[in-house]
This record gives C-alpha cells, sequence and structure tokens, in this order.
C-alpha cells in the first residue's frame, strides 16, 4: 500500500480514468462470482446480471452488480391476486409457497461479496497498481 501511495504523489495529478479501470476490475470479480452462484433454471438470472457504473465526486467510481431493468418483463411476475412480485428478489431472499412453507434465499449476490472480498479488493489494488504504473512511465 505504501508503494502505491508513493506512486500516487509521483503522478502528481491523479487521472479519473485510472480509478474507474480499477473499479471496473474489483466489481468484475464480484459479478463473475454472482454468475456462479446464481441458480441456473432458464439462466435468465444469470444473463440478467449486469455492472452499473456511477460517478461520485472527486475521483470516486462506484459499480454495483444489479440486475438489468431491460429485462423486468422476465424478472416481475403478477399474482391471480394482482400483487407484483420480483423473481430475483425471491430467489436472493427467499419466499413462502402457498401452502405455508418457507424456500430459503439462494443469497447469490450477498455470497458473491461475502466470499470474494479479498479477491474483490486484490483485483482492484492490482488494476490501479497497473494503471499507475503505466501512466507514470508515460511520464518518465
Amino acid at each position: 500500500m505504501k508503494e502505491l501511495e508513493d506512486m500516487i504523489k509521483r503522478l502528481g495529478d491523479f487521472p479519473p480514468t485510472l480509478v474507474t479501470a480499477a473499479a471496473k476490475a474489483g466489481a468484475t470479480v464480484a459479478l463473475k462470482a454472482a454468475k456462479r452462484n446464481a441458480p441456473e433454471d432458464s439462466g435468465d438470472l444469470k444473463k440478467g446480471l449486469k455492472l452499473a457504473g456511477e460517478r461520485k465526486k472527486g475521483h470516486k467510481k462506484v459499480y454495483q452488480v444489479g440486475l438489468d431493468p431491460k429485462m423486468n418483463d422476465v424478472f416481475v411476475t403478477m399474482s391471480k391476486s394482482g400483487k407484483r412480485g420480483y423473481y430475483p428478489a425471491a430467489i436472493e431472499y427467499g419466499y413462502i409457497r402457498k401452502d405455508g412453507k418457507k424456500v430459503a434465499g439462494a443469497y447469490y449476490l450477498k455470497r458473491a461479496l461475502t466470499e470474494n472480498k479479498e479477491r474483490v479488493e486484490l483485483a482492484t489494488l492490482e488494476g490501479l497498481i497497473a494503471k499507475v504504473d503505466k501512466e507514470l512511465k508515460k511520464k518518465w
């Protein structure tokens, strides 16, 4: 970490693109884990998982592993009584069947982050170090 801080100081003005690439590298690890963890019935749940990026103040870039809103027609279901149901949420957190029995959640998104926390951090850090190193070589 100290090595990275020294590199950043030598770099001076920190280009936002470096942060973006590093954040995406870490988020991609989580996305792949979520797709691996997601139960596969029709395959729509795995197809619907994607990264969504949002810009924050300064040089922060935040990526979310979430579901593609374009696939809501596949994920949203209506019951006979008119209640809306969201398939990915039911799979993640569980649900109660008509006969009253509980079906446990798969927690595919939660497990993608908790079980891969170190891998996500490492991928982000390695991505940032590689980008900073490349930028330093351009300047020197």
